[in-house]
């Protein structure tokens, strides 16, 4: 078997289309133009002016679809509809598959449930050992601060949960989590999640900083949020300068399409990464929204731009009434498959499957390893080429060889 060489691989030039959704826009004032900077740029404000009922949906996008004024009517039984006028601002009303669209407003799919489909998809009260901490896994735990989030993803995991429109009933106990925290050495990490935990209070966001740093077993502090996206005037100085007394501290985002990804946004998350706090995205991957290789690639190197590693693309949980947002693991490995060898690694998100029931998080990747027995490894390189790498029993030095020009040929 002789060695050759690769052949170099020219990229193609990005296609306009991919360079518009790469581009940072500002989200615009909209039906809010009137109202002064010292009130839009309030967080408080913009949460207090959310859009919540079906009239208002109705009043600001009189274009609101049969299956999306029936699904907002029913919402607030299910999940509450929540939507900041910022965040608002970015749908367009004239798209029926507007991809910010699919997100946040109800559609009546969400009234059916699959056979498949669960209120606890990922099993988390199963591995509640008191209320609102969730430990699935060894040496980390999840801690829910409150069931409220600024806007409603209608795909949310903890649909059940979130905003109490189901009557789940949340009511965290913080002594008590911290408590189980304590008496549990093996814990190092604490992810607080919800809910939004940046919804709380400064004050009260650092009193349960301060507690936690205090365990002498907790290593890291982590806090998961789409805060920065939804209502990026959250991210105050005064959060940013609290925040960097509890390093090492670690923020993970929830961004899914570039559009999120405005300039707001990115100032936002600048004084985030300015605070010495590094970032991460976490991703589902959604029918109509990003189930596609040109947009996920533009969100990737947004998310780059923005200073955001990107974390995690989930497969959409088997969340009741998620059917008609979910795109297919086949489809999610074809978009892997095609980022890879044509974006830096920085850019690709490990892709996973939150295993249905509480089998927590398994890796999902293409094939990439064709064989592998006692004296080597056979491979596949993104341009479909494959070669094997010996591994000699003696430890002695070998070489990589192209062994064959593609996969095809294995057949």
């Amino acid at each position: 078997m002789t060695d050759q060489t690769c052949e170099t691989v020219e990229e193609p030039p990005d296609s306009p289309w991919l360079q518009s959704l790469k581009t940072f826009r500002s989200a615009g004032r909209g039906f809010w133009s009137d109202v002064p900077d010292s009130l839009w740029n309030d967080w408080r404000w913009q949460m207090k002016n959310r859009i919540t009922s079906r009239e208002q949906l109705e009043k600001y996008m009189p274009t609101l679809l049969p299956e999306e004024s029936e699904g907002s009517r029913l919402a607030n039984t299910k999940l509450a509809l929540g939507i900041t006028p910022y965040f608002f601002n970015l749908i367009d009303a004239t798209d029926e598959n507007c991809p910010i669209r699919w997100q946040v407003i109800p559609r009546i799919q969400e009234a059916s449930t699959a056979p498949w489909e669960m209120s606890d998809p990922c099993g988390e009260d199963t591995h509640s050992p008191v209320p609102g901490l969730v430990h699935r896994y060894p040496d980390r735990v999840l801690f829910m601060v409150t069931d409220r989030c600024a806007s409603y993803c209608r795909y949310c995991t903890r649909s059940r949960l979130v905003s109490n429109a189901a009557g789940y009933d949340f009511h965290p106990d913080f002594d008590r989590q911290i408590e189980y925290i304590q008496n549990t050495p093996s814990i190092r990490d604490v992810l607080l999640s919800g809910g939004d935990p940046l919804l709380l209070s400064d004050d009260k966001l650092e009193s349960l900083l301060r507690r936690l740093r205090a365990i002498p077993h907790i290593e890291f502090l982590r806090i998961g949020t789409r805060i920065p996206i939804f209502l990026p005037q959250r991210i105050t100085p005064a959060l940013c300068n609290m925040l960097r007394n509890y390093h090492p501290l670690f923020l993970s985002i929830h961004s899914n399409h570039p559009r999120e990804l405005t300039t707001e946004v990115r100032e936002a998350l600048g004084r985030l990464a300015d605070a010495g706090i590094p970032l991460g995205n976490q991703s589902v991957l959604l029918k109509h929204v990003n189930d596609d290789t040109v947009v996920m690639k533009a969100h990737l190197h947004k998310l780059l731009m923005c200073r955001v590693k990107p974390y995690y693309l989930y497969q959409c949980d088997l969340i009741a009434g998620s059917s008609h947002l979910r795109a297919s693991v086949r489809q999610g490995l074809k978009i892997m498959s095609e980022l890879r060898g044509h974006t830096t690694g920085y850019a690709l998100p490990q892709y996973v499957i939150d295993a249905p029931g509480g089998g927590g998080k398994i890796p999902v990747n293409p094939e990439y390893v064709l064989s592998h027995n006692n004296d080597r490894v056979v491979l596949r390189n993104y341009e479909g080429k494959v070669f094997e790498y010996p591994e000699a029993a003696d430890g002695s030095p070998v070489g990589v060889k192209l062994v064959r020009k593609s996969e095809s040929d294995l057949a």
